[in-house]
């Protein structure tokens, strides 16, 4: 199916603001690298969405808007039962600027200060930020480590889960076991669920994505949840703002509203968000299913590129995402050593692994046309070896 759309032929995002491109100094301090960073794509959006996004604008007319219409909740409610096989309750749903704002709420309206928030490690620096940036205390239990999970949570003052589903970075899609011995384990200890599944629409084949609607009161007890997400990443939106959720008891939902019309002033949404929303659930699900198998195509060519030149990682494709997390430990090589070569050497910006609590590691964004992944899975491989070699030599990279 990617046959029929274009991610070849590459889009200038130079001089857009974006970012990616435009910020690179920020994280790197030296403008002009090919960035691989953020999880942005170089794609341009759905042509179903840019469809209906221009003649949005050719109506001319942009005043206050509401999202609490039909033809969004509905086309929310399509894209659950046709991708997830999931009846949905639109009356649970809410919206939000963006999927850290509503996190942010959710978290002041379920814990203090001082209070405990679990999540998973590595752990995407957008949450650390939002729970620390709160005064609220991060507790993180390694993906898969059960035990730990189950002793953070037992804590008395652990007040909230914060769940990537999918995760972010490693790219794990979480079984529906998994998920609902955690929903278990929640109501079991008193905790509320936030699941952040905004990279669930980028699942690849042999993978299925569990809503957490799905799992909700496992335990039998009900216990407090949200399911927090936005179409702005598989279809490549972010910067039109927009995020919508799911939360479970009908007055942590009141509450959730309140804050956002009226604490937050935040009553009337983006209308080309909206509209990119219904387009891309609506009419979009081809264009996904076709950028979807060509970054898998991508992430093939990274694990191929990568078992022929340091075939010692044994680096294999995530289970979901365009974020290929590759280990490096195996290497051997200093991470800020790395990270100079490839900024002076190679001209390329990749996210070291620290900026997720995971030192030994790196993300690699790979939401780009082919003839890029190539450039920076190669620059990657010359990188790793020239620090390597570095160390037997007294001459240094």
């Amino acid at each position: 199916m990617a046959e029929l759309y274009d991610f070849d032929t590459a889009i200038d995002r130079r001089g857009t603001w974006c970012i990616q491109w435009d910020g690179v100094a920020d994280r790197f301090g030296v403008d002009g690298l090919l960035p691989f960073t953020i999880s942005d794509m170089d794609f341009a959006t759905a042509p179903e969405v840019l469809a209906a996004l221009r003649a949005r604008l050719d109506h001319g007319v942009f005043g206050y808007t509401t999202w609490q219409q039909d033809d969004f909740r509905s086309a929310v409610a399509h894209w659950y039962a046709t991708r997830y096989g999931t009846e949905i309750d639109t009356g649970r749903l809410v919206y939000g600027p963006s999927v850290l704002n509503q996190l942010s709420q959710l978290l002041q309206m379920w814990t203090g200060e001082g209070d405990g928030v679990v999540v998973h490690t590595p752990t995407y620096d957008g949450f650390r930020k939002a729970i620390t940036g709160l005064g609220r205390e991060l507790r993180g239990v390694p993906v898969g480590d059960e035990e730990a999970l189950v002793r953070e949570l037992a804590r008395p003052d652990a007040k909230v889960l914060v769940l990537c589903s999918p995760h972010n970075p490693t790219g794990r899609v979480w079984t529906a076991d998994e998920l609902t011995r955690m929903a278990e384990l929640a109501e079991r200890y008193g905790v509320a669920v936030v699941s952040d599944e905004i990279h669930a629409d980028f699942v690849h084949e042999g993978y299925v994505h569990v809503p957490w609607t799905r799992v909700a009161g496992a335990g039998g007890g009900g216990g407090r949840w949200a399911l927090i997400t936005s179409g702005s990443k598989a279809f490549n939106f972010p910067a039109l703002t927009g995020s919508y959720g799911l939360i479970g008891d009908p007055a942590d939902r009141a509450e959730f509203l309140r804050r956002m019309e009226t604490a937050e002033g935040l009553a009337s949404p983006a209308v080309l968000s909206l509209t990119a929303h219904i387009a891309a659930y609506r009419e979009g699900g081809p264009w996904l299913d076709a950028v979807r198998a060509y970054v898998a195509g991508n992430l093939g060519h990274v694990a191929e590129r990568l078992s022929a030149g340091l075939p010692e990682l044994g680096w294999e494709p995530p289970q979901a995402g365009y974020l290929a997390w590759i280990d490096l430990r195996a290497a051997g090589v200093d991470d800020a050593e790395l990270q100079r070569v490839l900024v002076e050497r190679e001209r390329v910006a990749i996210m070291g692994g620290s900026v997720y609590g995971a030192p030994g590691f790196v993300r690699l964004n790979v939401g780009c046309p082919r003839a890029k992944v190539e450039r920076g899975v190669e620059a990657l491989i010359r990188a790793v070896k020239a620090v390597r070699a570095a160390k037997s030599s007294p001459t240094g990279v």
